[in-house]
């Protein structure tokens, strides 16, 4: 139990880096976070020499990671066995160096745990490898779950979900922010989040920002913390004012009423918001593709034109291949933005 509070405190300082908060100023959340960060040092001797109790009180920190590990500590001088206690000291620190490793973006070994976290900020080392592992396949492939922290992935994929939107767009006519809202109508696919996020790219945040906004916001909401309380207050009075306006009819205030039954805090599931978020993303390249590959089936029937040489496989692939070329092609020329 001792072991596990520490680890989980240890962590805590990777998914909410110090680099994700506002400031430094005392007692602020950077200054505690970079507090905990710096505790690391601290760790072995806490746990070879804790804080024990003294007539009755205990001296403890506010800092969870040095707190935890005199907790270790303690659990240890109570066994009284010095070979665990430096087996001990050895775990722990090899867990730090796992969590500087993700930290350097070096998922390998025990850092790989990061892939199942979502963190606040994204390590640009990632981000690169995320963007080559697109660039190659625009599903992301296996790799960019078990080798990518999440956050990082979803950063390079809302790159490459808005270089897909630019070529879709462009082919089928459509306004960009809203492509993967109209090829949901070709198959049903998670469309809200990547839309938003189009939305927020549009209006000139970087995928860096758009991402990292929406998952910060998400984990807030996971610790029960409203991010926007007034903005969600303003958005549940609107939709009740339509549900709830004399003059629309029974399908407007049905409508109404669902909408209103589908708010949220969020729009990231919190328990595993970068994850859920990345999993739109792509789902929203999809629908690009999808999108893209009905305007030129359409284009090709208004020309008259006949594949009886080709077969429908042979047609898609072709698409695809067009398609892939595109939309590489965009993220090459906006690649200054990917962060």
């Amino acid at each position: 139990m001792a072991l596990s509070g520490f680890s989980d405190a240890a962590w805590h300082t990777y998914t909410h880096p110090v680099s994700a908060a506002d400031g430094l100023e005392e007692n602020s959340e950077g200054w505690l976070r970079q507090c905990e960060r710096e505790a690391f040092a601290k760790v072995p001797h806490a746990i070879r020499s804790p804080n024990l109790p003294e007539h009755g009180m205990i001296v403890q920190s506010y800092v969870a990671v040095e707190e935890t590990a005199h907790r270790v500590g303690r659990a240890l001088h109570a066994i009284g066995r010095s070979e665990l206690t430096d087996s001990v000291v050895l775990e722990a620190g090899e867990e730090l160096a796992s969590i500087e490793a993700a930290e350097r973006g070096e998922l390998v070994g025990r850092a790989r745990q990061a892939v199942v976290v979502s963190r606040a900020d994204a390590s640009p080392l990632q981000v690169a490898e995320a963007d080559r592992l697109l660039a190659a396949d625009l599903s992301g492939g296996d790799e960019l779950f078990t080798r990518i922290d999440p956050t990082a992935a979803a950063v390079a994929a809302a790159h490459w979900l808005h270089a897909a939107a630019v070529v879709a767009a462009f082919a089928s006519g459509t306004d960009l922010r809203h492509v993967v809202e109209q090829s949901s109508d070709i198959e049903a696919l998670a469309h809200a989040t990547p839309t938003l996020v189009l939305h927020l790219i549009e209006d000139g945040a970087s995928p860096r920002e758009a991402v990292t906004a929406l998952v910060r916001e998400a984990m807030l909401v996971a610790e029960g913390i409203i991010p926007d309380p007034a903005g969600l207050v303003d958005a549940v009075a609107r939709v009740v004012g339509r549900a709830q306006d004399p003059d629309a009819d029974e399908e407007d205030q049905e409508l109404a009423r669902d909408m209103l039954a589908e708010l949220r805090a969020t729009p990231l599931d919190p328990s595993r918001p970068a994850l859920d978020l990345l999993e739109d993303l792509l789902a929203g390249i999809h629908g690009c593709r999808l999108l893209y590959e009905q305007a030129k089936d359409g284009d090709s029937d208004e020309r008259g034109r006949t594949d009886a040489e080709a077969g429908p496989e042979a047609r898609e692939d072709d698409t695809d291949a067009v398609f892939l070329d595109l939309v590489r092609a965009e993220a090459v020329r906006t690649c200054g933005r990917l962060v």
